[in-house]
């Protein structure tokens, strides 16, 4: 069971209050939806949450370990935080065998498999500064997921994909989840949050407060 802890978090930047006293507990097999206007502070939270940013007061703890005290990031996470940025002179799966190599977690397998779930080919020859904009998110995806981390983070997930694309990821998070991963989930689509959501929150001005489901998907 992963479980994280976020405890009177506060993130101040050159006099900006970022995030504000935030408080939450979340666990594995679950998948947490961030609702709010862009600039709200929903990238920022990831960013805590993965250990990405320094505090200015308060914590984040995962399994009872403090993040930037006990370690410097989760031992299982895979994050998609704003454009997905990889190698532009190696294909798809030569950039995802490079990073899963750091860790030795991914097989071949495990690559081959992801990159076909988020409908790339793992064959496919082209470098990927050739790749559209879809295929690159599909390859940040693919990144995410091929060495089925405990905790997913991702940020507009469904940024430049198609309405088939969209239904393939919605799947596979749900598979993901299904296994125990903790999912937090920030998006813009209302309806995306609602279906795919266990808990809502919204983020106003770097603030958090849990969200009634039955109204989260409203504007």
């Amino acid at each position: 069971m992963t479980r994280i802890n976020v405890v009177n978090y506060s993130k101040i930047i050159k006099g900006r209050v970022i995030l504000e006293d935030v408080n939450l507990s979340l666990e594995s097999g679950r998948i947490y939806g961030l609702k709010g206007v862009n600039g709200s502070g929903k990238t920022m939270l990831l960013r805590a949450l993965c250990g990405l940013i320094y505090p200015t007061s308060g914590y984040v703890e995962v399994d009872g370990e403090k993040l930037r005290k006990n370690i410097s990031f989760p031992r299982s996470v895979g994050a998609l935080i704003e454009s997905p940025a990889f190698l532009d002179n190696f294909t798809g799966y030569e950039n995802l065998e490079m990073i899963a190599s750091l860790k030795e977690i991914a097989s071949r397998q495990d690559i081959e498999e992801a990159l076909a779930e988020t409908g790339l080919d793992p064959h496919d020859a082209r470098t990927y500064k050739k790749y559209s904009l879809g295929m690159k998110q599909k390859l940040g995806l693919a990144c995410c997921f091929m060495e089925k981390p405990d905790i997913i983070l991702l940020d507009e997930p469904f940024n430049a994909l198609d309405e088939e694309s969209v239904e393939k990821i919605k799947k596979i998070m749900i598979r993901h989840k299904e296994r125990g991963a903790l999912i937090v989930l920030a998006c813009h689509d209302g309806q995306s949050l609602l279906s795919l959501s266990d808990e809502i929150y919204n983020v106003v001005e770097g603030r958090v407060t849990k969200a009634d489901k039955d109204t989260s998907g409203q504007d």
